[in-house]
């Protein structure tokens, strides 16, 4: 039977050695490169053109997600699988927005990750077990679509800085980009956690995206 052809992008050596010995040892899959930087991984995509790219999201110079859409742009039909630490489901949809095909944790067992690798040869979107229950959730529940019970009123000076503090600027960037006070910027963002009911960044930046702030 032909195997899966399969390249390995993480900045993790051992990482990437443990990674060849599970998936080699099943017979079906063969790891033909490795890439330790996003850059590597575009250029041995490019050459090879494997079956299926195992990409870590945390990689330095480019990272994983924008090299996962670079690699799409110049071959739309390549497949790529994000392994990665990072939980937060803003990862999950960053990976999808730019072309992803599946997304899977780290943490998870190793027949999840070759269930993954098979899916997406097939064709197939794969999405970790722990976090689809969340794509269920946003499916009944789309962008634009929040109850009103749902709905918050943020003062105009609130949203704004909801909507800086999604986009990931820290406090004293805020500040200077709002011309206020570090201080205000704060306290600011501890009413909009009270009226939101949440001490979660993450909570707040879904918040943001469901409004349509970002």
């Amino acid at each position: 039977m032909e195997k899966i052809t399969v390249v390995l992008v993480d900045d993790h050596q051992v990482i990437r050695k443990g990674l060849r010995l599970v998936l080699e040892d099943k017979g079906d899959i063969e790891v033909v490169a490795e890439a330790s930087t996003g850059e590597e991984a575009i250029e041995v995509a490019t050459r090879l053109f494997p079956d299926v790219i195992i990409m870590d999201l945390s990689l330095p110079g480019i990272n994983g997600i924008e090299a996962i859409k670079k690699i799409k742009e110049l071959n739309p039909q390549q497949r790529i699988l994000a392994l990665t630490m990072h939980e937060d489901v803003l990862f999950l949809e960053k990976v999808l927005s730019a072309g992803g095909n599946g997304f899977v944790l780290k943490r998870a067992a190793d027949e999840e990750l070759l269930a993954a690798i098979k899916a997406v040869y097939r064709g197939e979107v794969y999405i970790d077990t722990g976090l689809q229950r969340y794509l269920v959730t946003r499916a009944l529940n789309p962008v634009g679509s929040v109850k009103t019970r749902d709905l918050v009123e943020l003062t105009p000076r609130e949203t704004e800085i909801l909507r800086l503090v999604a986009l990931g600027y820290s406090n004293q960037e805020i500040a200077e980009k709002l011309i206020i006070s570090v201080k205000t910027v704060e306290n600011h963002k501890t009413r909009i956690k009270e009226k939101l009911g949440t001490t979660s960044r993450s909570k707040l930046v879904r918040y943001a995206m469901e409004q349509g702030l970002i």
